[in-house]
């Protein structure tokens, strides 16, 4: 499904821009699923805008588990197997789902951060970012190119307001975190990539690529994206901060624990797929 090029430029930036890989149908599928999942909302749902009177920034995520569209996207669109192109995996598993939907003039953004320091996960990792409406460049999501080989861990930041968790600097399960760059105060120091999308279109980045929202950016239409995070067979569950418990007590309400790898019902196998295209 991929030249090598697009394998080359996801190993060498953090993020590839792919165009057309995802028919009508499936972002027709995705689109229902998360109007159903917001009319049926979860426990998970939050809305990452600090006033309520103001527009909203929702998010919900494992959202697949509870309703059929997203289980058919995860399970039968071209997702996983693009993802185990890119990665050179032997196999892909499910790590989660979100979903987003961000509401005109709300101000509230994505912060630059990297996906894997938010979660209780190690190993080859990448995400799948989906926008259901088509996305001008200069209203885009911005990826820090070739962020991923920084050898950094930052610690999570709030979507609401940037900010970072502690007050500094910190060591968790042996590893060093520290607040994440101000790319926002500081654009012009970064290589920033931003891609012009229509419906089909989307990008794949490693869960190290620092990615975010510059605050200049409003939106004047309602947004929805969809993302897949997927695991190579080398996933695992590492506990990081506090800031990850809240999705820690989800993964050991499920029975996982530290240390446990990235498989069976909470986290299915996508690829290789079985020959009526169901995970092997």
């Amino acid at each position: 499904m991929l030249n090598q090029k697009d394998i080359d430029v996801f190993n060498r930036d953090g993020v590839v821009h792919l165009k057309q890989k995802f028919s009508r149908r499936w972002i027709d599928v995705l689109d229902d699923a998360i109007n159903e999942s917001f009319d049926l909302p979860s426990p998970t749902l939050h809305n990452h805008s600090l006033d309520p009177s103001k527009p909203a920034y929702y998010e919900d995520f494992w959202s697949w588990s509870r309703f059929r569209g997203f289980q058919d996207f995860i399970f039968h669109s071209p997702a996983a197997p693009l993802a185990a192109e890119l990665m050179a995996a032997e196999r892909i598993n499910l790590v989660m789902d979100n979903w987003f939907l961000r509401e005109a003039g709300s101000t509230s953004m994505a912060p630059f951060h990297h996906d894997i320091s938010y979660f209780d996960f190690t190993g080859t990792m990448c995400v799948l970012w989906l926008p259901l409406e088509p996305v001008k460049k200069e209203n885009s999501l911005c990826w820090v190119r070739g962020s991923h080989l920084w050898d950094k861990l930052f610690m999570r930041v709030f979507f609401n307001d940037g900010h970072a968790l502690g007050a500094g600097p910190c060591v968790v399960n042996g590893e060093q975190y520290e607040p994440p760059p101000d790319i926002n105060g500081n654009p012009d120091r970064y290589d920033l990539l931003r891609f012009d999308f229509e419906p089909g279109d989307c990008a794949f980045f490693d869960m190290r690529t620092l990615h975010g929202s510059l605050k200049s950016v409003t939106t004047t239409a309602s947004s929805r994206r969809y993302t897949l995070r997927m695991s190579a067979q080398d996933g695992a569950i590492r506990y990081r901060g506090d800031w990850a418990k809240a999705e820690r007590a989800t993964m050991e309400a499920a029975g996982y624990r530290d240390g446990d790898t990235l498989e069976g019902s909470f986290f299915p196998r996508l690829w290789p797929r079985g020959q009526d295209g169901t995970p092997a």
